[in-house]
């Protein structure tokens, strides 16, 4: 059978095109995370009287101390209820993030790397719009609450903008690589090592959730533990990223 006759069997091969890809994938991330900025604005003002109400002294800049449950009790129905959309509202911005990176991607590898793209973007925007419409964060070591999900997640600014710099470089380059036709292979190892490396970074913002959530201020930061989670998942996907793939004997006699 000739060349032509066994692609046509196969059935034509779908181009990928990463550049376009990549270019929707930040227009989106930059477009939600103008959104994303905008919401909290309003949210913002809209809990302002009531943590007036117990932190006369604090200005709308500062984030913490938290209310503690029992100061949002005082608020009524419509504080918690705001409090319930605002847990619906960052589950519906993960979905909608994985939603746009399954739209662009054809197996596993293209939506984790389009979602990692969508979602560093989105991340990184939303800080840098927050800072044109309220003046905040005052710097990149200014503390923020970065999830309420499952419990409240906080760190220095700094930390998550630069977990998805790391997201974005690594989701571009997948990409890139899976257009060639040469993708990144990730091994059990590899996977391990981004999964390990995610927890141990989850585990140095959610350190201090008990603290903060009973209204304290936020202690300080384990650079250390981060450190650590950052490089035990740079590590498993760079040796994956420079692996050369071994060709079978016979491939290589024929």
């Amino acid at each position: 059978m000739s060349v032509a006759k066994t692609a046509q069997a196969e059935g034509p091969r779908i181009p990928f095109f990463w550049k376009r890809h990549v270019l929707a994938l930040v227009l989106f991330g930059c477009a939600f995370g103008y959104l994303e900025a905008a919401v909290v604005s309003y949210l913002r003002y809209l809990h302002e009287p009531l943590r007036l109400r117990f932190y006369p002294s604090r200005s709308m800049g500062d984030l913490f101390p938290l209310l503690t449950p029992e100061q949002t009790a005082t608020g009524g129905a419509q504080a918690r209820k705001v409090f319930a959309t605002e847990v619906g509202r960052e589950s519906a911005t993960i979905i909608m993030l994985a939603g746009i990176a399954l739209a662009i991607s054809t197996n596993l590898g293209q939506w984790t790397a389009a979602f990692a793209i969508a979602f560093g973007v989105w991340d990184i925007t939303f800080y840098l719009f927050l800072r044109v419409l309220l003046g905040w964060p005052e710097s990149l070591f200014t503390w923020d609450i970065l999830f309420v999900v499952p419990v409240a997640w906080v760190g220095p600014v700094l930390a998550p903008v630069l977990v998805s710099a790391a997201m974005i470089a690594a989701g571009i380059w997948h990409l890139r690589r899976e257009a060639f036709s040469n993708p990144v292979r990730l091994s059990a190892r590899n996977w391990l090592c981004l999964i390990a490396g995610a927890a141990v970074i989850i585990l140095s913002f959610t350190l201090d959730y008990a603290h903060v959530t009973a209204g304290g201020m936020p202690q300080r930061f384990s650079w250390a533990i981060f450190g650590l989670g950052m490089a035990i998942g740079a590590l498993g996907y760079v040796e994956a990223a420079v692996r050369k793939e071994r060709i079978p004997v016979e491939a290589a006699v024929r």
